[in-house]
C-alpha cells in the first residue's frame, strides 16, 4: 500500500504527535508499506531515527509571508523554494516557537479556507506533486488543523483523505473566541471531504465527535505504540525512590500540580525519602514558568531533593526513565495520548495519573498503574506516598506495565490496527480485484 501522511512540524520542539506520526510511519514500512511521512510547516523533531521526506510543504517563511504580503501569493515556485530549505527552516524555527495560538487566529483561518485561503498556491504545489509523482493509495493527515487541503486532494487524486485526531482541541482552545469559532465550523465542513478518521483513544473519538461535529460511527479508534528498542527494566539499585515527571513543561502537562503534590508529601509525618526528577523538553518561553516551580520548591525546603535533567536524544530518555520508581504527569489538559505512559511502563516503571482524557483506559487495559482526581495536589500526594511505601506493589504494577506494552502497546501493533482501516476504506471505493492487492 503506498501511504501519503502528512505530518506538521512543531517549530523545533520534541511534539508527541510528531513523534507519534514518525514511529507510525517507520512500522508502516517496516511492515513493508510505501509509507511516505511529509512534513509541512517545518522538518519534524523527533528523538527516534527521522524518516520523514526531506523536502517540506506549506514551509512556515512561505505562509507567513503570503499571509502577510500579497505579492508573495503570486510569486514562481523556484522563488518559493529559495524559503524552503531544511537548514532555514530549523533556524528560523528557533523563533517561530515563542509564538503562542493567540497570535495565529488570522493565519489559521486562512490556512483552512484551502483554496479560498491566501496559502492556495501551497495546496497546488503538494497536491500536483502528489498526483505526478507520488500516486498515493491513501492519505492520511495528522491532525484537522491542516484540513482546509482536504477537498483539493479527494477531487485531484480521487483517493481516500483519512484524519487523525490526536490533540487538535488544545491549540483551538488557546485561540480567540472569534477565530476558534470560526475555525472550528470550516474544519467541521471540510470533514465532510474526508472519508474517515483515527483517534488515539475511545476518550477523544467521543470529544471529538461531540467537538467538531463528526458522527462518532466515521471515527475508529487506534491507540498509540512505541518502538522498544533500548527499552527494559533495569537492575534495582539501594537508593532512595525517585517520582520522576517525563513531559514537555509547561502548565497544561501539569508539572505545578507534582511540585505541589511533592511538597505535600515532604511535610507528611513519617514521609518516606523520596527525590522528585524532572525532563522533558523545555522551551524558552516555559522558563518562566519551571523558575516559578523552581522557587515553590524553594520556599517549601525541599530543593535539595530535587533535580532537572535535559534529555536531548533517545538514550538519554531511556536513561532518565530507569532511574526513575514513579511517573506522574498530572496534566490539566485532558490528554489524548499519553506517549510517556507507555514509554515508562516499557521500562518497568508504574504511573499515578489524572482520572481523563486517555489515562482511564490506558491504565485500565494494563493495569500499570493508580488514578486519581484531576487537579487534587493532595490526592496525589496520598497515592505517591502509597507506591512509596509500597515497594512490591510498585514493582508489580511496573510488571503489568511493561508485559502489556510489549504485547499491545508497541509500533507494530499500532501499525497493523492503522493497515486494517486503510484497508477498510480502500474496500469502500475500489473494485475488490483491485483492493485485495493492498
Amino acid at each position: 500500500m503506498r501511504i501519503a501522511y502528512i505530518t506538521a512540524g512543531a517549530a523545533g520542539m520534541f511534539c508527541g504527535s510528531c513523534m507519534r506520526d514518525n514511529t507510525l510511519a517507520a512500522a508502516l514500512i517496516a511492515e513493508g508499506h510505501d509509507a511516505l511521512l511529509i512534513p509541512t510547516y517545518t522538518p519534524i523533531r523527533t528523538d527516534e531515527d527521522d524518516v520523514s521526506s526531506p523536502r517540506v510543504f506549506f514551509g512556515g517563511i512561505n505562509v507567513y509571508l503570503q499571509q502577510k504580503f500579497s505579492l508573495f501569493r503570486y510569486t514562481p515556485r523556484w522563488f518559493d523554494r529559495l524559503f524552503d530549505f531544511n537548514w532555514l527552516l530549523r533556524w528560523v524555527s528557533r523563533f517561530a516557537v515563542h509564538t503562542q495560538a493567540q497570535q495565529l487566529g488570522d493565519l489559521t483561518i486562512s490556512m483552512l479556507q484551502g483554496e479560498h485561503g491566501f496559502q492556495a498556491k501551497e495546496i497546488d504545489k503538494l497536491t500536483d506533486w502528489l498526483a505526478n509523482d507520488i500516486k498515493p493509495d491513501i492519505v492520511n493527515l495528522s491532525n484537522l488543523l491542516i484540513a482546509g487541503m482536504a477537498p483539493k486532494l479527494r477531487d485531484r487524486l480521487k483517493v481516500p483523505i483519512l484524519g487523525s485526531l490526536q490533540g487538535d482541541d488544545i491549540f483551538l482552545e488557546m485561540l480567540p473566541t472569534s477565530y476558534r469559532t470560526q475555525a472550528i465550523d470550516l474544519i467541521s465542513k471540510h470533514t465532510e471531504a474526508m472519508q474517515g478518521f483515527i483517534a488515539t483513544s475511545r476518550y477523544y473519538a467521543d470529544f471529538m465527535s461531540e467537538y467538531l461535529r463528526i458522527p462518532r460511527e466515521r471515527i475508529d479508534v487506534v491507540q498509540p505504540g512505541i518502538k522498544l528498542k533500548g527499552y527494559g527494566i533495569p537492575a534495582p539499585t539501594e537508593r532512595d525512590p525517585v517520582i520522576g515527571y517525563f513531559a514537555r513543561i509547561c502548565p497544561e502537562k501539569g508539572l505545578h500540580q507534582l511540585v505541589d503534590a511533592f511538597c505535600i508529601l515532604k511535610r507528611m509525618p513519617e514521609a518516606p525519602p523520596c527525590r522528585l526528577h524532572v525532563s522533558g523538553w523545555l522551551g524558552e518561553n516555559y522558563r518562566p514558568y519551571f523558575m516559578a516551580q523552581w522557587a515553590k520548591m524553594e520556599k517549601a525546603g525541599v530543593i535539595k531533593d530535587f533535580k532537572y535533567f535535559e534529555s536531548p536524544d533517545h538514550s538519554s530518555k531511556v536513561r532518565f526513565l530507569q532511574s526513575i520508581d514513579i511517573l506522574s504527569v498530572p496534566t490539566t489538559y485532558r490528554e489524548p495520548k499519553g506517549l510517556y505512559v507507555l514509554e515508562a511502563w516499557a521500562n518497568g516503571v508504574p504511573v499515578v495519573q489524572p482520572a481523563h482524557g486517555a489515562f482511564p483506559e490506558l491504565i485500565e487495559a494494563t493495569g500499570g498503574g493508580l488514578l486519581v482526581p484531576p487537579e487534587e495536589p493532595e490526592s496525589l500526594a496520598s497515592a505517591l506516598r502509597h507506591l512509596l511505601d509500597q515497594p512490591a506493589e510498585r514493582r508489580r504494577l511496573g510488571q503489568l506495565g511493561h508485559d502489556a506494552v510489549h504485547e499491545r502497546f508497541h509500533d507494530l501493533a499500532m501499525a497493523r490496527e492503522t493497515v486494517k482501516v486503510y484497508q477498510r476504506h480502500l474496500n469502500v471505493d475500489r473494485p475488490k480485484a483491485v483492493a485485495a492487492r493492498f
